[in-house]
């Protein structure tokens, strides 16, 4: 018995069938998540170092040459490029395509946990990185307010920033732009001569009086109490009355007396501007596994209800791009292209067989396609994406397609005195063969692309 008979004699079966895959369908477009492009790793890792004060030839000598021999044993590795610039290295690896990304980062980091110690001691802790479009930013945001700039950044690190950090999905908060306080010392070389003592001594007095440290605990019968010495400056003053140094008579040399001393602002390396006014640039990277879409929603309502939070601060936030937006206007295209398909087959039906049965049936029997669909998607891991909603696009074709040929068929049967059933099962076998070759042409058309190896064929697949 072939499958058109059993559609067509048990069709309480076939009803049945359907629904179920409906309802699996809806319950597994629940868990698709939207996402601008399909996840997709490249296989390349980076490694940079922070030299700071060093010049070009000394970073390549001393950092990045010895990182790169560190890498140049990592299995699959394909090429290495070294990249000293003043004050940083950046080793690029990159490795065979279909190498495990993730394990390539953790071999990398024992070779180069390996070669730490003989960095220079100035040297800061080299960082690993891989290249994902998932670490690439989801939203540009612009923050704007009344506030002096220092105070506005670091309300921002010290408040808003980890608010954001917490919503569900959010991977990580950069922020752009601002004004961060320093204290600038400006030392008089000629006052250092007089009371000769070197610049080294007023860096280490300074970096030496600087710190907090535990200092022990205090002890009784009750209780035992961690002690902990505050050393760190509070004002400017106190780091004025600091002491550099001891003269031969006893008295003691101040760092006023040596150098003036500003509380000035760190000088900007880089610039955020929303449509020509400065702001603090806000970029948020997204989980792995987050929802593009849901994280937008809920970062857009943190910040709603933060602008009413501080609206005597007259904070603003612009988002400047979101791709959620771009995500989301993929989906309702492809909805667009749906309800247009239906609605044009389902006329067509009406217009050229005068009958209202076959244009119900494609108005059900579509849909019903495409959201069974969705359950093969969830199996597979697939989020909706422009790819994978662009093949939703051209199935969509292919369904109308078919569903005009095969209905149609069917009605010339029921014209010739044919009842329902049989005109089915003749259909069946005049252009049953056909029309599932059709649908196979555009298989064949797209399968052996798979093959190829690269992105393209993660794009494809």
């Amino acid at each position: 018995m072939s499958i058109t008979d059993v559609a067509v004699k048990r069709p309480t079966l076939v009803v049945v069938l359907f629904s179920i895959l409906i309802l699996l369908g809806l319950v597994s477009y629940t868990s698709l998540t939207y996402e601008l492009l399909p996840e997709i790793n490249s296989p390349v890792l980076t490694i940079t170092t922070v030299y700071p004060g060093a010049g070009p030839s000394e970073v390549e000598t001393a950092v990045s040459k010895k990182v790169e021999n560190a890498v140049a044993t990592l299995e699959n590795l394909e090429s290495t490029q070294a990249i000293s610039q003043e004050g940083v290295s950046i080793v690029i690896a990159t490795l065979l395509y279909g190498t495990n990304v993730d394990n390539a980062l953790q071999e990398a980091q024992r070779k180069v946990n390996a070669i730490k110690s003989t960095l220079p001691d100035d040297a800061k802790e080299p960082t690993l990185g891989k290249f994902s479009f998932d670490e690439m930013p989801i939203m540009r945001i612009g923050a704007t307010s009344d506030m002096d700039e220092r105070e506005f950044t670091n309300l921002f690190d010290k408040t808003i920033q980890p608010e954001l950090a917490r919503i569900e999905g959010v991977a990580k908060i950069d922020i752009t732009g601002g004004e961060n306080r320093e204290i600038k010392i400006n030392v008089n070389n000629d006052k250092l001569k007089y009371y000769n003592i070197s610049i080294l001594q007023v860096s280490n007095a300074i970096s030496k009086a600087n710190l907090n440290f535990p200092t022990g605990s205090i002890k009784n019968a009750e209780q035992d109490v961690l002690v902990r010495l505050s050393g760190k400056f509070t004002s400017l003053n106190e780091l004025s009355n600091l002491a550099v140094a001891t003269n031969g008579d006893g008295s003691q040399v101040y760092l006023k007396d040596v150098a003036e001393l500003y509380d000035s602002r760190e000088e900007a390396t880089s610039l955020t501007r929303i449509n020509g006014k400065t702001s603090l640039g806000v970029l948020v990277t997204k989980t792995s596994d987050g929802n593009t879409v849901g994280i937008s929603k809920d970062v857009k309502e943190t910040l709603a209800a933060m602008e009413k939070t501080y609206t005597a601060e007259n904070m603003k936030f612009t988002i400047a791009s979101d791709s959620a937006d771009f995500t989301l206007e993929a989906a309702d295209s492809v909805i667009h292209d749906l309800v247009i398909a239906v609605i044009l087959v389902a006329f067509i039906m009406l217009f050229f067989l005068h009958n209202m049965r076959n244009a119900l049936i494609v108005m059900v029997a579509i849909p019903a396609s495409i959201i069974s669909t969705f359950v093969v998607m969830a199996l597979l891991g697939f989020s909706l994406n422009l790819m994978s909603l662009l093949a939703l696009s051209l199935v969509i074709g292919i369904l109308v397609d078919d569903s005009i040929v095969v209905l149609e068929n069917i009605h010339m049967h029921m014209e010739n005195g044919k009842s329902a059933w049989d005109a089915a099962k003749e259909t069946w076998k005049e252009i049953g063969i056909s029309v599932t070759s059709i649908t196979l042409v555009i298989v064949v058309v797209f399968l052996p692309i798979t093959f190829v190896s690269g992105i393209v064929s993660d794009l494809l697949f």
